[in-house]
């Protein structure tokens, strides 16, 4: 019952917005917050590629990677025996993690295996005869068909699904086996003798020679076993569930509780409690709506988006992957592939800064609460705001993604917020990072810019987004192509991710075609799956929107790209940034076209919002008369005016100079979005780094190719 509820409003920090140009002002410094390329939460797969046992051969294992909350690592040894580790403790048999999530020993082997009746009849066993599971075996005897006496296959034929088909036909439902093909194998039912009601073999054990006589003396009718003979199923499950002993959710509870926390002593609620924060508790394990796409796409689940705990299910998949993984089904996966690393971006990074301030915030309330008379106590008496403001502070100014701005000149700027860095908290680190990581994957095309990146330590980590590419909501690289139907080129664009953009076949930009965008070569190159491959038109799926769409911004500003060797266009990529802004700008003779657009999206240029006629212009301000009237607007005055205040000799973070310096006349026309007044670096609206030299080369039989 409530008895009062009183309400108070508690100032609780500030937080700096984004400027409309990407930035933040941080004590009056403007900064960049980078986005970071991260892993991705969900399930992945590897092997160790023989190196851990001395015979070579390949050990699988398979993790599922949580947004935030406990890894679960799955590893195979030597001996085929699967094993979990939760966040990378001493590990267990993976059956005793499914037991915790109530399987029972009966439906994990029904899970895993298909199930086999055998009938005894007149002391010789039969299989019943099942399609499903017994194709590709082959025949232990000859059979005959029943009333005629024909043969209908020979011994050590193959059965196939007509072969079994005719059988069945024929009214054979049942094949003989041999006694030693049963050795070995797990019975799913305890084995009773009929006349003494003795028990012969406990269910789940394995049938051996001597038993097998038993069977026959005794008179026991059939039994149910578990089918292992094709070579797609692998003992895995079977030898993983003997390596244990627990028989209960209980037991298996309590097992995870002493590989977790050992030297203690397990209670079986205790247990119960560890485990369900492990893995079912949403406050401290979060797959995130990636974790649980990556999970559904992968096995083909189709749990709601709101589960982001673990299921039960999940894991099933997961062991189910990696028992055909080890039988030859399926492949591993490249955790260098765009799909499987996704983009944190401003908001995200700044989302787990405050709830650690909250974690922290909520501790101090509730010690608080115990401390305060209750009935007397205000809100802002309770609440103290310091840990929110203290990681506000802590991300803008301390963290490594949090940067002062680059701001030499406008491209400098925009390359700086379309930067991503694998660095920073939850990320790599320079000297762990390998060579893998930093090298160009086939996914990058047309997603992240092969070409610049810094030389030196950070090489590889710190990448630029290409021209075109987009960040989708759930944090993977998109990039734009043109949809191709029946050999003809659509206006239709669409955006792939890197999840979707392996299945389909995709043309270059620049292929040959007549003017209704028909494809006209016969044959024509394409990219299929990060290959190369040689296709017809009917069978491409998508075109390139344009041959910029590699490349980054910076490196889309240098004319014919493609006759420069590679490492002198990304030095000329990263050297543009330096250029220092001249006094007088001087647009390039050769461009690419890519510098009006570079100029207008830097956000110096002055830009019309409204068409009209220049009223006055001086170095500080342009106005503009409209032809609006006042009834057309809710600005007073007989002809509404637009003024343009210009930036004037404004300092950068660099100590280069921000100015603007107007291009238009008085008494001229001008239209919307025209360009009114140049910034740094612009010449009548485009990038102008730089000066227009004339230069003489001599090629020199060819070895001065890097010039």
């Amino acid at each position: 019952r409530v008895l009062d509820v009183r309400e108070q409003e508690v100032y609780v920090g500030e937080l700096p917005l984004m400027t409309d140009r990407g930035t933040f002002m941080v004590n009056g410094t403007e900064r960049v917050a980078v986005s970071q390329l991260h892993r991705s939460p969900g399930p992945s797969f590897g092997h160790d590629k023989g190196r851990t046992h001395s015979s070579g051969k390949v050990l699988f294992s398979g993790r599922i990677i949580p947004y935030r909350g406990s890894w679960l690592d799955f590893e195979y040894d030597a001996k085929d025996i699967l094993y979990v580790r939760i966040d990378r403790r001493r590990k267990m048999p993976a059956t005793i993690l499914l037991k915790g999530f109530g399987f029972s020993t009966d439906d994990l082997l029904k899970m895993y295996y298909p199930v086999e009746e055998v009938r005894v009849e007149n002391g010789a066993l039969l299989r019943k005869l099942d399609p499903d599971i017994h194709a590709g075996l082959r025949s232990p005897s000859d059979l005959f068909e029943k009333g005629s006496g024909e043969l209908l296959v020979k011994e050590g034929a193959k059965l196939n699904k007509t072969l079994m088909g005719r059988i069945r036909a024929a009214g054979i439902k049942d094949i003989p086996i041999k006694q030693e093909d049963l050795v070995g194998r797990a019975v799913l039912t305890e084995l009773v003798d009929p006349g003494t009601q003795e028990v012969i073999l406990e269910k789940n054990q394995r049938l051996t020679a001597s038993v097998m006589e038993r069977i026959l003396e005794s008179g026991v009718e059939g039994f149910k076993v578990i089918y292992l003979d094709s070579p797609t199923t692998s003992p895995v499950i079977l030898d993983t569930l003997e390596a244990e002993r627990t028989n209960s959710k209980e037991e298996a509870w309590v097992e995870i509780y002493k590989r977790l926390r050992p030297g203690e002593m397990p209670s079986i609620e205790s247990a119960k409690l560890l485990f369900e924060n492990l893995f079912l508790n949403p406050k401290r394990y979060d797959l995130s709506p990636v974790g649980r796409l990556k999970m559904n796409k992968r096995f083909n689940l189709d749990l709601s988006m709101e589960q982001r705990t673990l299921s039960a299910q999940d894991i099933v998949e997961v062991v189910r992957c990696l028992v055909d993984l080890k039988a030859g089904k399926g492949a591993v996966d490249d955790i260098d592939h765009l799909g499987n690393r996704r983009v944190r971006s401003v908001g995200e990074l700044l989302e787990n800064q405050i709830r650690i301030g909250l974690a922290r915030m909520e501790r101090s309330i509730k010690e608080r609460m115990n401390l305060l008379d209750m009935e007397t106590v205000l809100p802002h008496d309770l609440i103290n705001a310091k840990p929110i403001v203290g990681a506000i502070k802590e991300f803008f100014a301390g963290s490594q993604l949090s940067q002062f701005m680059d701001q030499t000149n406008p491209l400098a700027e925009i390359t700086h917020k379309r930067r991503l860095s694998a660095l920073g908290p939850g990320g790599l680190t320079r000297e762990r990072a390998g060579f893998e990581v930093r090298d160009v994957h086939p996914s990058h095309y047309s997603r992240i810019c092969p070409i610049e990146t810094p030389e030196g330590p950070n090489i590889g980590l710190i990448t630029s987004l290409a021209t075109y590419a987009r960040i989708n909501e759930f944090g993977f690289i998109e990039a734009p192509f043109r949809k191709v139907k029946k050999g003809r080129v659509t206006d239709e664009v669409e955006f792939l991710s890197p999840l979707d953009g392996d299945q389909v076949v995709i043309a270059q930009a620049n292929s040959a075609m007549d003017k209704d965008g028909t494809l006209t070569s016969e044959t024509i190159t394409a990219r299929e799956a990060g290959e190369f491959v040689t296709t017809t038109p009917d069978k491409v799926d998508y075109l390139d929107v344009s041959p910029k769409q590699v490349v980054s911004v910076a490196t889309a500003l240098i004319p014919f790209l493609e006759h420069d060797d590679a490492n002198r266009a990304l030095m000329g990529s990263n050297m543009q940034r330096q250029a220092v802004p001249t006094i007088k700008s001087e647009a390039p003779l050769v461009g690419t076209g890519m510098e009006a657009v570079v100029a207008r999206d830097s956000g110096y240029l002055a830009i019309a919002q409204r068409d009209g006629i220049v009223e006055s212009v001086d170095a500080r301000r342009i106005v503009v008369r409209t032809g609006l009237k006042e009834k057309d607007d809710k600005k007073k005055g007989s002809r509404i005016l637009d003024t343009y205040d210009l930036i004037k000799f404004q300092r950068t973070n660099q100590n280069t100079c921000i100015t603007q310096t107007p291009i238009v006349r008085i008494g001229q026309p001008v239209k919307q979005g025209q360009v009114l007044a140049d910034g740094p670096a612009m010449d009548r609206g485009e990038l102008a780094l730089g000066k227009n030299v004339l230069v003489a080369f001599m090629p020199w039989g060819g070895y001065n190719y890097e010039d």
